[in-house]
């Protein structure tokens, strides 16, 4: 219990002795048998994590059951976990049937405790020997009401120092707890597993690029970062993490979003994390077993490739950057250049060395899912003696459902040598380029983009006219 609990209570920390008492009194279902006192011994834990706040629990532990029915109680588990997820099944020959399941997280708090005993008898020791005995009627913050044979009694709270409790109405969790009343014909120790989706599980990848000399190769180091707030630790579990955006079905119940601030740790394992594919998806393992602590912050080697080789270009994206043209690194993730593995989506942060040898950071950018033998394009900044100007000089309603614009984009090079930029534009619908200064080359269904040769102190000028078609027919 905290402290500050028990300063708002001072009764708080005798009440719950008292009940802790009782509840060590009372017949315990059967429970797990290697759990003790919140031993987690002869537990065999896997953990998936999912990109967007999901894990998958697969606990594995050996339960003793009697002849008949019996009850099977988890606890351990994630504080936030999805009840309607969870599944039981017997491993290996073990065989028993379950009739229900229950997910407690009903905390023994003294406020708890004390309105599940709401008409009933309570004992009260006050504070000087003087003792009180009658039916708890009501409680809040500073009073407590009972009613005895001389009639209701009001009492401070503050003034009180152990309360009994009769009996107790029904266990208590301490803490998040699943379980089960299940019929079994043999007797003994038999292994099950426990499966179930939870939130506060995450990672996401980050990479570290550092560019060498004469800057046209990388050095790409990658990491997986664990996040975990469900509530819960899992000590020595194989580890998986999956790639790709999970479909889930609208309306249902959801694991609540993380809530509490985490503690940073890092694991810098001389292991990485294994990559295969899965259905749709990437899945990443970690080779040996890891502890993901509750309220860390893991990180895991993905990957780390020398020699990588990197073209240096320059790109105008309006749609990015209006106002400059933006320096971007482009590499392919293939096996010659040193990677060769589909790279997650995450945040690379690029450096550089300067003359004396000390790395300057430059620049970072997200990439998305990069499949192997795709470009990988990194946008590092803004290119600072390069300047840009774009405007719309004409627009033209052709027909009530075509029309005309014309766009400008002025590139002036203060450098001492040309450069090349890709000046990057995009148009949406039915649209064609009518009219263009420069060739235009067809990204995709909204993308199209000019190669300009930029020479020094010599203005370039990128026209284009776009025209667009609203779909249906034209009106008569």
């Amino acid at each position: 219990m905290r402290r500050s609990a028990a300063r708002r209570d001072p009764g708080a920390v005798a009440l719950m002795a008292v009940v802790a008492a009782s509840l060590l009194a009372a017949p315990a279902p059967h429970a797990v048998s290697q759990e003790r006192n919140g031993s987690t011994r002869g537990r065999d834990l896997a953990v998936t994590v999912y990109n967007d706040n999901l894990g998958l629990v697969k606990d594995r532990r050996t339960v003793d059951f009697p002849r008949g029915g019996s009850d099977i109680v988890f606890t351990g588990v994630a504080a936030q976990l999805d009840p309607t997820s969870v599944h039981i099944r017997p491993v290996g020959k073990a065989n028993f049937e379950v009739i229900s399941q229950d997910y407690r997280n009903d905390l023994a708090s003294p406020d708890r405790l004390l309105q599940r005993h709401l008409d009933r008898r309570v004992e009260v020791r006050m504070k000087g020997s003087d003792v009180r005995r009658g039916t708890l009627v009501s409680f809040d913050g500073g009073t407590l009401v009972l009613r005895s044979d001389g009639g209701l009694a009001v009492l401070n709270r503050a003034e009180v120092q152990e309360i009994t409790l009769a009996a107790d109405p029904g266990a208590l969790a301490t803490g998040p707890t699943l379980i089960w009343r299940v019929r079994s014909a043999p007797s003994g120790p038999q292994p099950v597993e426990v499966s179930y989706l939870t939130g506060g599980l995450t990672w996401h990848a980050e990479y570290v690029a550092i560019q060498e000399e004469p800057a046209s190769t990388l050095e790409i180091q990658g990491w997986a970062t664990v996040e975990n707030s469900s509530g819960e630790t899992y000590e020595n579990a194989r580890l998986k993490l999956i790639a790709g955006a999970i479909h889930r079905a609208s309306g249902g119940p959801r694991p609540p979003m993380p809530y509490e601030t985490m503690a940073r740790a890092s694991d810098m394992a001389n292991q990485k994390l294994a990559e295969r594919g899965f259905s749709e998806y990437h899945l990443y393992e970690l080779p040996d077993r890891a502890t993901i602590a509750n309220n860390e912050v893991k990180q895991l080697g993905l990957l780390h490739a020398r020699g990588v080789k990197v073209a240096r270009k320059f790109v105008y994206d309006a749609e990015k950057n209006a106002e400059q043209v933006m320096t971007t690194l482009e590499f392919q993730n293939a096996a010659a250049s040193g990677i060769g593995m589909p790279l997650p989506a995450g945040l690379v942060r690029v450096y550089q060395r300067d003359r004396d040898g000390a790395l300057e950071f430059t620049g970072e950018d997200r990439i998305p899912h990069t499949a192997k033998n795709e470009t990988a394009r990194v946008a590092v900044g803004g290119v600072f003696d390069v300047g840009v100007e774009r405007k719309q000089t004409e627009y033209n309603q052709v027909s009530a459902r075509v029309a005309e614009s014309t766009v400008e984009v002025v590139i002036r090079n203060h450098r001492e040598q040309p450069i090349d930029v890709t000046v990057v534009e995009h148009a949406y619908g039915s649209w064609e380029i009518v009219r263009s200064s420069h060739p235009p080359r067809k990204k995709d269904a909204t993308t199209f983009e000019f190669s300009v040769r930029c020479p020094p102190e010599q203005p370039v000028t990128v026209s284009y006219t776009l025209r667009t078609r609203q779909p249906g027919p034209e009106p008569r």
